[in-house]
């Protein structure tokens, strides 16, 4: 059988990403540009009808290589870097700007690494100055290469900056000033945009049209996103083949309109108007920016004027395989990107379950198809959200039974008929303000039903079955010839499911601790059977970011919140838990200011959990002088031999009060002040004498924390150390009968070694 052209391009395309990915990971890159140049020759000499796979795949790899290769040098991490730049995007964070700047231009310091493959970075300006879309500035930058926090079951932030192609963060530096270089050029887009502001519409009306039409889902606030993550509706609101084939049908309709007055006996063998179609298409995907999103639908559409004017008719499998092919050729990093293959996935479950089928004829068969194709849909593009994302919209078959059409029939059609008869007065705004009425209605239904059916993210072991199973609801129900006991017994899986519990029991007299990666600051829960505690909170970022917003679905319990003091960097997710989660009971030092009524944190409170002994060692009861560090509630937790000692900000002073109380050996403490030189005195580390010391400090931070002085302190003990800036977040067991064993989410080379 032969496979034609589309089959073998992609297939080339996905092992020539696939292998520069391996490559990479595995650390062989040196050997690959080798082994790459080795099977060249070999496909030359025996196989040259095949050479233009070979290309394909050279091509790939080099895309893919070229990006690891642009990322921003260690060595010039913190470091001053003069570029000139050109604005692509900015997104304002609360008091502050974010950017994304395409670098034109890029100078290191003397006597450090190279700058120049830098290409496209991602900064926060703390600055009065206006930036807009396509001008070019030059400005000082201070960039770290692209990395984010690493907990366990959470959000890759680094592996989503380097599938954007974004190859550092940082911010911009205030001294020298900024020097706008050049105003911005000519761009469709940015004067549609600006024409819209122009309008007399609202402003949700004004930021859903830049995203519907013009692909500026930038425009969209973070409560938008909420709504549509929750009723599983995002997929409406991006540039997809949905707006494409619209603006590609209504030029063709125009188009063959246009050619039947023009040649009236010959229309139909016009070829014009399906070019025109096509250059609209394009013209459009290119108007939204050219995202993966929009460049998936361009081609997608062009593959099917194709074929509906009669020239060739591939089967849909082929067109399938060239688009993918196209896209992978045109954009390597789609290869690792989720919407591509949802969508991707979605498209060949409608080539499955709709291949020969008849065409529905009336609105009634127009109407059963609809519902059947969203029902069959559904299942199916649930698993591949819950295994990309972690989370299921309950509600979201229903919400899209409704809302797909509603979009497709209602909302795009007006709001871009606004923008083609906009140069007619009254007329594109009536038709925008028509958009305005079905947007209402259309939020107002999404904000009712995520009150009914909110967003629910799974305990992190049910994911995977339970996507197993949405899977096989979809095959049961989509395939034909399946026995109806199965597809029965399919779909009562999926109910019964979410009920049962596969989350792994924590034993009787067993703490669990993870240490969270937030960066310069602390977070530890503690979990035991029926008890989960947290000390502090992490810190809250200039733009309002908080990190623990990212480590648990919202509607977390907490037995029992800690916070050792009321400094940004222990305090500043207290806003994140009143708001997202239910803590019982609160407890910090006298004299702290806190949103939140706490009881007083004082020396002598002990308790006893499932086991498991808690101690609060510092600070003294009664109204003291002590300054906020000096203050913070140190913990000690306890299970037979095993101790967990955390003495929060405290100071070498303070320490020194409570030493006598400590019982050396200490299985784990977490070093004070992040490992600052003020805490962690020589008296302390020797007595204590700690197994573990684990440091909760951020990657490169100001203060250069921990500091030499106290690294050299602890490895005078011979204890093993671990830094959450390097190794992540960490977890580890206090049994009483077990040694502790740390288990970091960042594996690097040699730690078993050291440890």
């Amino acid at each position: 059988m032969r496979l034609g052209v589309a089959i073998p391009a992609a297939l080339a395309a996905l092992i020539g990403g696939a292998f520069a990915w391996y490559s990479t990971i595995a650390e062989i890159a040196p050997y690959a540009v080798g082994l790459v140049l080795l099977v060249a020759v070999i496909v030359l000499v025996w196989w040259p009808r095949h050479v233009i796979w070979l290309l394909i795949a050279l091509w790939v790899f080099a895309g893919v290589q070229r990006e690891w290769s642009s990322r921003l040098p260690a060595g010039l991490s913190g470091e001053d870097l003069t570029v000139e730049a050109t604005v692509l995007t900015t997104q304002p964070v609360g008091e502050a700007s974010r950017l994304l700047l395409q670098v034109d231009e890029c100078q290191s310091p003397a006597q450090r690494p190279s700058c120049a493959e830098l290409s496209k970075v991602r900064v926060t300006a703390y600055s009065d100055d206006v930036f807009e879309p396509g001008e070019q500035w030059q400005m000082t930058l201070r960039l770290r290469p692209p990395r984010g926090f690493s907990n366990p079951d959470t959000f890759n932030f680094e592996q989503w900056l380097w599938r954007e192609g974004i190859h550092g963060t940082g911010y911009l530096r205030q001294d020298p000033a900024p020097i706008r270089l050049s105003e911005s050029g000519l761009s469709l887009r940015q004067l549609a945009v600006d024409r819209l502001a122009q309008q007399s519409l609202n402003e949700r009306t004004q930021r859903w049209l830049a995203a519907l039409t013009l692909g500026d889902s930038e425009q969209l606030t973070q409560d938008d996103w909420t709504l549509l993550n929750a009723t599983g509706t995002t997929h409406l609101v991006v540039i997809s083949g949905l707006h494409v084939g619209l603006v590609a049908s209504f030029v063709l309709l125009l188009a063959k309109l246009a050619a039947r007055f023009v040649t009236p006996t010959s229309w139909r063998m016009r070829t014009w108007p399906w070019w025109l179609a096509g250059v609209a298409c394009i013209g459009y995907a290119a108007l939204a920016g050219m995202a993966p999103p929009a460049m998936r639908a361009m081609v997608m559409t062009l593959i099917g004027l194709w074929v509906l004017s009669g020239r060739h008719a591939p089967s849909p499998w082929q067109g399938w395989w060239l688009a993918l092919a196209l896209v992978l050729i045109a954009d390597p990093l789609a290869l690792w990107r989720p919407g591509m293959w949802l969508s991707f996935v979605a498209v060949a479950w409608l080539i499955i379950i709709w291949q020969g089928r008849q065409r529905p004829q009336g609105i009634k068969g127009w109407c059963w198809a609809l519902v059947r194709t969203q029902l069959l849909l559904a299942p199916l593009m649930a698993a591949a959200v819950l295994v990309a994302f972690g989370r299921v919209a309950p509600a979201a078959p229903l919400i899209n039974l409704l809302a797909v059409p509603w979009v497709s029939s209602v909302m795009v059609p007006t709001a871009l008929l606004g923008w083609f008869l906009s140069p007619l007065p009254f007329v594109g705004q009536a038709l925008w303000w028509l958009f305005e009425i079905a947007l209402n209605i259309f939020h107002f239904l999404l904000t009712l039903s995520v009150q009914q059916w909110p967003l629910w993210e799974p305990d992190q072991p049910l994911t995977y079955p339970l996507a197993l199973a949405l899977l096989l609801v979809s095959l049961c129900w989509g395939l034909p010839a399946v026995l109806p006991g199965l597809r029965l017994a399919s779909t009562a899986l999926v109910v019964t499911l979410p009920w049962w519990s596969l989350s792994p029991s924590i034993p009787h007299g067993v703490v669990r601790v993870s240490v969270a990666d937030v960066g310069q600051g602390q977070l530890i829960e503690l979990r035991s059977k029926n008890y989960r505690l947290l000390y502090d909170t992490g810190p809250r970022f200039r733009g309002g970011f908080m990190p623990l917003q990212t480590l648990w679905a919202p509607g977390q319990h907490f037995d029992q919140v800690i916070v050792s003091h009321a400094d940004n960097d222990h305090a500043g997710g207290v806003r994140a838990l009143l708001d997202d989660h239910q803590v019982d009971r609160w407890m910090a030092p006298l004299g702290e200011q806190l949103p939140v009524t706490a009881n007083v944190c004082q020396r002598g409170q002990a308790w006893r959990r499932d086991g498991i002994n808690y101690r609060i060692l510092w600070p003294p009861a009664g109204i003291n002088t002590l300054s906020a560090n000096d203050r913070s509630c140190v913990l000690e937790v306890s299970i037979g031999e095993q101790r967990l000692l955390i003495t929060g900000d405290v100071s070498t002073e303070i320490e020194r009060r409570f030493l006598l109380e400590i019982e050396p050996p200490l299985s784990v403490l977490v070093a004070g002040h992040h490992g600052s030189g003020t805490s962690s005195g020589i008296q302390f580390v020797r007595h204590t004498a700690p197994e573990h010391v684990i440091f909760s400090a951020g990657r490169d931070n100001a203060f250069r924390h921990p500091v030499d002085s106290v690294v050299r302190r602890f490895r005078q003990e011979s204890s093993c150390l671990w830094n959450t800036a390097h190794d992540g977040g960490l977890r580890f067991w206090l049994k009483a009968a077990d040694p502790v064993q740390i288990n970091s989410t960042r594996q690097l080379p040699g730690r078993r070694n050291r440890c």
